[in-house]
């Protein structure tokens, strides 16, 4: 085995924005829900989140109750929209350049994100990487019911997340010759865990830490 575990957070890290609340934002515009509501909902959710304070269980019973009786085909279509109109044009050029040289450098890439697997899995294929650590959903019969699978990947979450996922793996590696890329404080506890941090185009909090504990700060967005 060559290379290293390269670890990278999804939004506003390799997407110039936020899958989670742009799925909010689309569902209004396919006319799915009451536009007034859902969108300050959606807001407040997601300001909740940039707080580190997020309810993450009640925010993905949000994210999910507009689509909670599609089949998978249904839910496919959608999200195939979804993919096209919103999601390919946030994804940074320099995020698909960074992936590149640690996969050609024969890292292991990552992903790892507190959205759920629905809106993220088909994000990662697009982005080529295999491994996808996400917020996994419970299904029944077919259906989303709006509730999370297991431990959701959010704050200490994407640790316990990503142990899981090493310990169940064939793979033997380090998480202190691991390099993490993310935005957000929420992240706080996987930056510590890793031997290389790297904020990328960090929030407010996130920088502070960067600065204080001397990590590399680097931005995909200039």
């Amino acid at each position: 085995m060559s290379g290293r575990l390269a670890l990278f957070d999804l939004d506003n890290t390799l997407l110039a924005g936020d899958s989670d609340h742009a799925w909010g934002e689309f569902v209004i515009e396919q006319g799915l829900v009451d536009a007034k509501s859902h969108r300050a909902a959606n807001d407040w959710f997601y300001q909740q989140y940039l707080e580190g304070k997020l309810d993450i269980h009640a925010y993905v019973k949000f994210t999910l109750s507009p689509i909670l009786e599609f089949d998978s085909g249904q839910r496919q279509v959608l999200h195939r929209r979804f993919m096209q109109k919103i999601v390919t044009p946030m994804i940074l050029d320099s995020g698909r350049e960074l992936l590149h040289q640690h996969q050609e450098a024969g890292d292991h890439c990552v992903i790892i994100t507190a959205t759920n697997s629905f809106i993220t899995a088909p994000i990662a294929e697009e982005l080529g990487v295999k491994t996808l650590i996400a917020t996994e959903l419970k299904i029944d019969q077919e259906r989303l019911t709006g509730e999370i699978a297991g431990i959701p990947c959010y704050q200490q979450g994407k640790v316990e997340k990503l142990q899981q996922w090493l310990a169940n793996s064939d793979l033997k590696y380090e998480l202190g010759d691991a390099c993490f890329y993310t935005d957000s404080i929420n992240d706080l506890s996987l930056m510590e865990a890793v031997g290389k941090p790297v904020a990328v185009d960090p929030d407010e909090q996130l920088v502070a830490v960067a600065n204080q504990k001397n990590w590399e700060v680097i931005s995909l967005r200039s």
